[in-house]
């Protein structure tokens, strides 16, 4: 099954409406270890069965088999896909999974459409926006990292336009 699905939950759907009486989110670290081979073997958390493999995984102040430490929702392995997971109403759940039922969403500033609260956005003073709408409002040119961007009447503007609007007299830009 892949990390990357969409859509609701299969097994959670009706958790969305009833967020405001989640407890709090813990975010907990996982942690890979070699089983000691003179020690008694420890019970799984998720099957309850003996952890007689090499590695086995702590996590929640409990031990795990590496397939039995998955995310409620989308069942991907947690000790694969990083070092943290996700508790919360009694569910354990990768970053992704916890974004998309408990996030908060908003809308990007520059096209205005719907921000998934899992996706990875830019950030410029109090404005959010998509990866693909952080672009200059004026030429459309892209940001690469280390680029100088200008905020500027609420429009984000490369080093070029900002330049050329300051020489002009009377600056308003109109977007193209």
């Amino acid at each position: 099954m892949s990390l990357f699905h969409q859509g609701p939950c299969r097994k959670y759907s009706k958790l969305k409406e009833e967020r405001c009486f989640v407890p709090n989110l813990t975010k907990e670290l996982i942690s890979i270890m070699q089983s000691q081979p003179d020690t008694k073997p420890k019970g799984c958390a998720g099957c309850n069965r003996k952890i007689k493999d090499r590695y086995l995984l702590k996590a929640l102040d409990k031990y795990w088999h590496e397939d039995c430490l998955k995310c409620a929702c989308c069942d991907c392995r947690l000790g694969e896909v990083g070092s943290t997971l996700y508790t919360k109403a009694n569910l354990i759940l990768c970053r992704r999974d916890y974004l998309r039922l408990f996030g908060v969403t908003g809308n990007c500033a520059a096209c205005s459409k719907l921000i998934p609260a899992f996706e990875m956005v830019m950030r410029a003073k109090e404005n959010v926006y998509h990866l693909d709408c952080f672009a200059c409002q004026l030429c459309n040119q892209r940001f690469c990292v280390g680029d100088k961007f200008f905020l500027k009447n609420n429009m984000i503007l490369c080093q070029t336009d900002y330049e050329e609007g300051l020489m002009k007299e009377g600056y308003a830009p109109q977007v193209r």
